[in-house]
């Protein structure tokens, strides 16, 4: 039998191009090929996939999943394919330092990217802090979160004290109430958020009627019928509310039932999605809702995220996908950036981030006391004739405010 030769080609008097083809093909073959890629680069990613936060939890994963593939086919981490790893912390701040602990400790996440209610997210940020590990927040809210001093922990979203800049300056330019009673749950979010609210009453000489907070684990009518006492009796001009999906749809459809004829005001959460205008039916008509997100906003890549979205999940995103999927292409960004995987590195890329995503805008700032703290500006919706409508600002607005007819 005759050996084969590789380099002695020349002796065999073939074509210089079949001997270059075969020596590839033989390279190939016979030594490894390293690439990057063998790898992947782990990316924890906290949210609740179960309990009363699911359905956001599960938009938010749609939205990773969608900007995970995205990003791998254009070549992944530097030529690394990025991997996400999931963490149920079912919405509840009991189990969040264990997600953490499991999602670094375990699954080697060098990163973390997500967390979407307060209380659970801001334990998972002062665990993440400690164990020295950048976590990107998209979605929790509270304030105190981007206020610690806590080096590792940036944020996407703006806090809940900015969530109604776009709304409040609509108030005052266009239906100047003079009376605003506040309806709250009793979470982080929703106390901050009402927090917020009162503060802004009282600088702007705005009468405060009832602020009432209430239990979010009840949302039964006659519960909702009896905190709405005071707003029969004395009704404000408007009724500003903090309150996730399933309380407020209830809420929402007792202040209908009890005959309560005033402007409905939402300060995001439960308030923006597709969801709570079919639950909500009729009661949600006119409802103002304070957002940080329409698909008709002018982002590049804002309009072509959404509808992809629509047709992958066959349902419509609202701003908590919006968030999760930019702030994947942030983290994505940085780690192509850093100059290594350490958790310095890491940061280091992060604090030059300065991008448009199709949430917007992205950099982290640090200001009145919030720390790698990113801002946009907020949009007002209404619910006008059974869907959202953009009305303020109305330099991008998609219809005029309709008042509420009584």
């Amino acid at each position: 039998m005759t050996s084969f030769n590789l380099f002695n080609l020349r002796e065999r008097k073939m074509p210089a191009c079949i001997k270059s083809v075969l020596i590839v093909v033989f390279l190939m073959l016979v030594i490894p090929v390293e690439t990057h890629g063998a790898e992947p680069i782990v990316v924890g990613v906290p949210l609740p996939l179960s309990g009363k936060q699911m359905k956001d939890g599960q938009m938010m994963k749609d939205s990773f999943e969608m900007a995970r593939k995205l990003i791998n086919e254009n070549g992944g981490i530097n030529g690394r394919p990025l991997a996400l790893v999931y963490g149920d912390d079912q919405g509840k701040e009991s189990v969040g330092e264990k997600i953490v602990r499991d999602l670094v400790v375990t699954d080697k996440a060098v990163m973390l990217v997500g967390g979407h209610t307060s209380a659970p997210t801001y334990a998972m940020a002062e665990t993440a802090n400690t164990l020295d590990v950048p976590f990107l927040v998209c979605t929790a809210s509270a304030d105190r979160i981007t206020r610690k001093r806590w080096k590792n922990i940036y944020r996407l979203n703006p806090p809940i004290s900015e969530y109604t800049k776009g709304l409040e300056d609509f108030w005052m330019k266009s239906i100047k109430p003079k009376f605003i009673s506040i309806l709250y749950e009793n979470s982080m979010f929703g106390m901050d958020g009402a927090t917020h609210m009162m503060g802004f009453c009282q600088e702007n000489g705005i009468a405060m009627g009832s602020s009432v907070g209430y239990d979010r684990e009840r949302t039964d009518p006659a519960y909702f019928r009896s905190i709405l006492a005071l707003q029969v009796d004395d009704p404000p001009d408007l009724i500003y509310m903090v309150s996730r999906l399933d309380d407020g749809v209830a809420l929402v459809k007792a202040i209908r039932e009890v005959k309560i004829e005033v402007l409905l005001c939402g300060g995001a959460g439960g308030f923006t999605s597709d969801e709570f205008i079919k639950r909500a039916g009729k009661a949600a008509s006119h409802l103002l809702t304070a957002t940080l997100w329409s698909h008709q906003l002018p982002y590049p890549g804002t309009k072509k995220y959404h509808d992809r979205f629509l047709q992958v999940y066959s349902y419509a995103p609202d701003y908590h996908g919006a968030e999760a999927y930019s702030a994947l292409l942030v983290a994505a960004d940085a780690l192509k950036r850093a100059d290594s995987l350490s958790p310095g590195s890491i940061r280091a890329a992060l604090d030059k981030t300065y991008m448009t995503t199709p949430f917007g805008p992205v950099k982290f700032y640090a200001y009145d006391g919030f720390e790698r703290q990113n801002t946009v500006r907020t949009l007002v919706l209404q619910i006008i004739n059974g869907r959202f409508e953009v009305i303020w600002p109305l330099d991008i607005a998609t219809a005029r405010f309709v008042p509420l007819d009584k």
